[in-house]
């Protein structure tokens, strides 16, 4: 009993960063309507730079450095909060500000666009290995039950229940804090009563980043600091979020207190002889899942909007149409380079097809059904290993171990699709990533289901004719590129097939409309059902092809934050057409143009810095991404010759008519 009661106090530490974070996704919610995906990486920022004052004494800046003389804890920690004011304050103006009125698709984009931004910032300034800070408040213990409880676990809870209750307080008594709940409830209504939500969005981010900053400098001391542990710890502050049904901070504080505790004590227990060896890593990342899933399915139809004004319709989507010629010269043209690249730039092109397929499963579900989906790469994880275990242990040959792989993907992305039966948006992009981080910690990290010294996969055989990607010196096949390049060919003629039939045409509506859809005839759960199926294919496909590619695959093979860079590269490429998909593969990492600009620059850990910020403009100034906007260029050049050519005055729309995109 005592033991358990320790690690009970131990949980306390998860907690009082669950505490800061929800905390502060309540004000940015309650000021902007935006659910802030980058909360956790903001206060990882202050936080490293909070340590790396206290082990040599350098103020870390995103772009700079500078030398201080012993600064000390108190001055290094109020610099860290000066830092996080400032970070706070540029979020406001350069990032939520431009999207306050968006759709919910391009509110989610920024803020992991800015989630990528500060992850590469912090690989970059601060390394990627594991930072220890030290320790803030004196170590120590009491007894209590025969129990040695630790005092900075109890100590670092209650100072965050009390900065969550200064928060309340200045919700419910200050003229600040009512102005923001009266404008979280009508936004007109508060604007005509004289207030500025610009401004109360400003303080409510400055004051997020300063809470949620508070809690990651008190618990790095129990955890240290990378740039992706506290990137994602988002996820479970996400889930106590929703416990409170985005407007309770008492219930987050008692949520945050709970989930923790919950998941120090499965760490204990999976300490036993008694507990199955499967259960013993990763499980505590399912909790978080299971309790999103069910407060979803619970609340999901109940949960607050908040009052906003008008929103901006998402990018149109063109309609792909069957163009023969056009097909067949760029297939042409493809099999030719992949005969012309040396083997590095041809891995690198095979990589980006195999991308590019990637990339269309986030086109099917995001551009066409609407579905803020972030579990694809997850999707493609799960046919990946599935085929090593079918290659390897069944034996079973080409193509019938990547169908059924592909399958096994789609099963797991209709379980993850139960929630959108209830929610959509922003919410649904919550329980893809948590489904995501999930599956990796659970199923892809454990190494009594993926063994540590790697998954193996059989090469590729049909009709006596290997398609592996190497042999002997030969690190690059051309055979295999062609057989990437043919099954991609094949995968989109099945997407314009499904895009330009009844599927596809439900896909729009749904979009559009989900009441509208229902009462045109249409079912929209089955919709979303055949839409979440469909696109975990596609991801499966083309997880299958990375197995194949790499022969053998790790957990960081499909890790979240590369499923997230993945995300910004199908949005910068297009996220409403074939053809943005495949932009996006070329952008993706590891394909044409990342290996390119690696060998001609040597841009080291800069690219994924340079996608975040390119995701982040794009989300606000170009939502229909580079191929939209070079489709858009083309079509315009068109009219104008044209119009020159027969001496009309037609306008470039009217003469552009035939290919009017669907509005919805």
């Amino acid at each position: 009993m005592a033991t358990f009661l320790e690690f009970a106090v131990l949980g306390l530490g998860l907690a009082a960063v669950y505490i800061g974070l929800g905390t502060g996704l309540q004000l940015v919610y309650r000021a902007t309507g935006i659910v802030n995906f980058a909360q956790g990486a903001m206060g990882m920022w202050g936080a490293y730079v909070y340590a790396q004052l206290q082990k040599n004494g350098e103020l870390v800046l995103p772009f700079a450095t500078f030398e201080l003389d012993d600064p000390g804890v108190s001055l290094s920690l109020l610099i860290a909060l000066v830092v996080a004011v400032v970070l706070g304050i540029l979020a406001h103006y350069l990032v939520f500000r431009p999207v306050r009125r968006a759709p919910a698709l391009a509110q989610v984009v920024v803020s992991i666009g800015l989630m990528v931004i500060l992850q590469a910032l912090a690989t970059i300034q601060f390394g990627p290995n594991h930072l220890n800070v030290d320790a803030i408040l004196p170590r120590g213990s009491i007894e209590l039950f025969g129990a040695n409880l630790a005092t900075p676990e109890l100590i670092m809870t209650a100072i965050m229940l009390v900065l969550a209750a200064l928060v309340w307080a200045y919700f419910r008594f200050t003229y600040w804090g009512a102005a923001t709940r009266a404008a979280s409830e009508n936004e007109r209504g508060a604007i005509l009563m004289g207030f500025s939500p610009d401004r109360l969005s400003l303080i409510a981010l400055i004051m997020s980043t300063l809470i949620s900053t508070v809690g990651v400098v008190l618990a790095s001391s129990l955890t240290g600091l990378s740039p992706t542990n506290y990137a994602l710890m988002v996820v479970p502050a996400l889930a106590v979020f929703l416990a409170a049904r985005l407007e309770s901070i008492a219930v987050i504080c008692v949520g945050a207190i709970v989930l923790g505790v919950f998941q120090s004590e499965i760490g204990l227990l999976a300490t036993k002889d008694w507990w199955p060896t499967w259960a013993k890593s990763g499980l505590d990342q399912v909790i978080p899942f299971v309790a999103v899933m069910v407060i979803l399915v619970i609340f999901g139809g109940r949960l607050p909007a908040r009052g906003s004004l008008a929103s901006i319709r998402l990018p149109d989507v063109h309609v792909p149409r069957f163009r023969i010629v056009p097909a067949a010269t760029l297939f042409v043209v493809a099999g030719a380079l992949i005969f012309i690249f040396d083997s590095t730039y041809r891995f690198a092109f095979t990589f980006s097809l195999i991308m590019g397929l990637l990339a269309l499963s986030y086109v099917l579900i995001t551009g066409y059904l609407g579905q803020i989906s972030l579990a694809q790469l997850a999707f493609a994880g799960t046919a990946g290993f599935a085929l090593s275990k079918i290659t390897t242990n069944w034996g079973l040959p080409f193509p019938i171990a990547i169908v059924i792989s592909a399958l096994l993907a789609s099963a797991v992305g209709l379980i993850v699709a139960l929630p959108a039966f209830r929610i959509r948006g922003v919410q649904l992009a919550i329980v893809t990533l948590a489904a995501a981080l999930a599956i990796e910690r659970f199923v892809f990290g454990n190494y009594s289901l993926t063994p540590v010294q790697g998954n193996p996969i059989a090469d590729p055989v049909l009709f006596g004719i290997d398609f592996s990607v190497r042999t002997g010196r030969e690190l690059s096949r051309p055979i295999f590129s062609l057989l990437v390049l043919v099954v991609l060919t094949i995968m989109i003629v099945i997407f314009v097939c499904l895009a330009r039939g009844d599927t596809g045409r439900s896909f729009l509506a749904v979009r559009a409309n989900e009441r509208a859809a229902a009462s045109a005839g249409i079912n929209v759960r089955r919709t979303k059902a055949i839409g979440f199926a469909v696109s975990a294919f596609f991801a499966g496909i083309a997880g299958c092809l990375i197995g194949y590619s790499v022969g053998q695959l790790s957990a960081e093979s499909f890790s979240v934050m590369v499923g997230i860079q993945l995300l910004a590269v199908a949005y910068l490429g297009g996220i409403t057409s074939f053809g943005g998909a495949l932009v996006a593969g070329m952008l993706a990492p590891l394909g044409l143009i990342y290996t390119a600009l690696h060998s001609w620059f040597e841009m080291g850990d800069y690219y994924p810095l340079i996608t975040g910020i390119g995701l982040v403009v794009t989300a606000i100034l170009n939502p229909v991404g580079i191929a939209g906007e070079f489709g858009k260029q083309v079509a315009w050049v068109g009219s104008r010759f044209r119009r020159n050519h027969d001496g009309d005055d037609a306008t470039a729309p009217e003469a552009n008519k035939n290919e009017e995109p669907a509005h919805v």
